[in-house]
C-alpha cells in the first residue's frame, strides 16, 4: 500500500541513494563502530550529493523534491547506517528554520551552499533543562546596537562538530514571546564546542554541546521577528524533526528485517532453517507487519505535507509508531538472534542500539501522546503543516501567519 504514493521519480531516486549507501557507506560502517569518532569525510560526500537540498527549491539550487523525497532519501540511508542517516535528517532540520522564516538575504547567503553540499546547518535548542519545554530555555542573547550577544549552552545538538552553521534559540525577554532565533557561524569567536562524550549508538553521528561565551552576532543573523523563536522551534520540530527521524527509525527497521530473516535462513536448529520453527516464524511475521504498518504511516504523513494539507497530527503519529514499532522489532529481532545477537559484531545490537537514539528528539513517545490527545479532544494548538504551508505575499513572513 505505501507504494501507492510513490512516482517513478522516488522510486529512481531511491534506487540511487540505495546505491551509494550500499558502495560508500557500508564499507565504512564497521570503522565507525569500532572508533566512534564523528565520520567528517563521509557526512561531505553525503552532502556533496546535493541531497541535504531536497525540500529547498530550485531557485535557490535545490531538488526541490519535497518531503516524500526527503523520507525516501533518509529511510535509504539509516537502512545502511543510522549515524548517517541522523546526519542527514539533522542538517535537513535545520535547513526548515531558514526555508520557513529566512529573508531574502539569508536564503539567498545560505541556502544555495546547503544544496551543494558546502554548507551543513543544525539547530540547537534543547538546553539541560529545556527539551521539549522549549519555554525553560535559558541562554540569553542580549541586544547591544546591531549585535546580539549569546551566552550558554545548548546540547544533545546532532551534528554539532561538522555543522557550518547553527540555528540557535535564545531568550531575549520574558514568556513565550521571549525567544528569538539565530544564524550563527561555527567560526564565531566565542562559540566553543567541548569534545563530544561517548554514546550507546549512532556510532560517527555528531552528537554534542555548543557552548556559547560572549558571542557577539549582528542583528542581520536574527531569524524572523524578535519573539518569533517558540514557533520557529516548534514548527521545525513538527515539519521536519518527526517526519525525518521517523525516516530514521523506518530505515533501521527495514535493516533490522532483513538482517533477522537471513539470520533465519542460516541459521540451522533440527536439521532445517531456524525459521521453521513455528514461533520463529510468528516473530519474523510480526516485523514484517510492523515494517509494513511503519512504512505507511511514514508515506501518509510526508505525502500530506508535500500537499499542503493539515496533517500535524499524521506527523506525530508517524513518529510515534515508527520508533515504538522498530524498537519492539529490535527486541524480537535479539530474541530470535539469542546468543549470536550478544556478540560485538552482530549488527542487530547496533539496529537495537540506534533505535534507542531515536525515542526522544522532536518529542518523546510520550509527547507524541499527549499531542495526539489534544487532538482528540479539539485542544490542538499547533496546525503548522497548514500555516506554513500557505502562500506568502511579498514581504510578508510565517510568524505574520500565527
Amino acid at each position: 500500500m505505501s507504494d501507492a504514493y510513490l512516482e517513478e521519480r522516488h522510486r529512481q531516486l531511491r534506487a540511487e541513494v540505495r546505491a551509494f549507501a550500499e558502495s560508500k557507506v557500508a564499507p565504512r560502517v564497521a570503522d565507525m563502530e569500532h572508533t566512534g569518532a564523528v565520520e567528517t569525510e563521509l557526512a561531505a560526500a553525503i552532502a556533496q550529493q546535493g541531497w541535504i537540498g531536497v525540500t529547498i527549491d530550485k531557485a535557490h539550487g535545490g531538488m526541490g523534491a519535497g518531503h516524500l523525497a526527503k523520507t525516501i532519501i533518509i529511510e535509504e540511508l539509516s537502512r545502511i547506517s543510522g549515524a548517517m542517516g541522523a546526519m542527514v535528517q539533522a542538517s535537513q532540520l535545520g535547513v526548515a528554520k531558514i526555508i520557513h522564516f529566512g529573508s531574502e538575504r539569508q536564503k539567498r547567503t545560505w541556502l544555495p551552499r546547503v544544496a551543494d553540499g558546502s554548507c551543513l546547518p543544525t539547530i540547537a535548542v534543547t538546553e539541560p533543562e529545556a527539551g521539549s519545554h522549549v519555554l525553560g530555555i535559558q541562554m540569553s542573547a542580549r541586544r547591544e546596537g546591531r549585535h546580539y550577544v549569546l551566552n550558554g549552552r545548548k546540547i544533545y545538538i546532532g551534528n554539532s562538530h561538522i555543522g557550518d552553521v547553527h540555528g540557535v534559540v535564545a531568550r531575549t525577554g520574558e514568556g513565550s514571546k521571549g525567544l528569538t532565533a539565530f544564524l550563527v557561524e561555527a567560526d564565531r569567536p566565542g562559540l566553543v564546542l567541548p569534545t563530544p562524550g561517548k554514546t550507546l549508538g549512532l556510532h560517527g553521528f555528531s552528537f554534542g554541546e555548543l557552548h556559547f561565551h560572549d558571542c557577539r552576532i549582528p542583528v542581520s543573523n536574527r531569524l524572523g521577528r524578535e519573539g518569533d523563536g517558540r514557533d520557529i522551534a516548534y514548527s521545525s520540530s513538527v515539519l521536519y524533526g518527526r517526519p525525518n527521524l521517523t525516516a530514521v527509525a523506518l530505515g533501521i527497521h527495514q535493516a533490522i528485517l532483513e538482517q533477522t530473516t537471513t539470520f533465519a535462513s542460516e541459521r540451522v536448529r533440527y536439521d532445517n532453517a531456524l525459521h521453521q520453527l513455528p514461533n520463529i516464524k510468528i516473530k519474523i511475521g510480526h516485523i514484517q507487519s510492523r515494517v509494513m504498518t511503519a512504512r505507511l504511516a511514514a508515506y501518509h504523513a510526508a505525502h500530506l505535507l508535500d500537499t499542503g494539507a493539515d496533517c500535524d497530527a499524521e506527523l506525530m503519529n508517524a513518529k510515534l509508531i515508527n520508533v515504538e514499532l522498530a524498537l519492539d522489532s529490535a527486541r524480537a529481532a535479539m530474541e530470535i538472534h539469542a546468543a549470536a545477537g550478544l556478540m560485538s559484531d552482530a549488527p542487530i545490537g547496533r539496529y537495537l542500539r540506534d533505535a534507542h537514539h531515536i525515542f526522544a528528539p522532536a518529542g518523546t513517545s510520550d509527547i507524541q501522546l499527549l499531542r495526539l490527545a489534544e487532538v482528540a479532544l479539539g485542544q490542538s494548538k499547533g496546525h503548522w503543516s497548514q500555516r506554513l504551508s500557505a502562500v506568502l505575499s511579498p514581504g510578508q513572513t510565517p510568524s505574520a501567519l500565527t
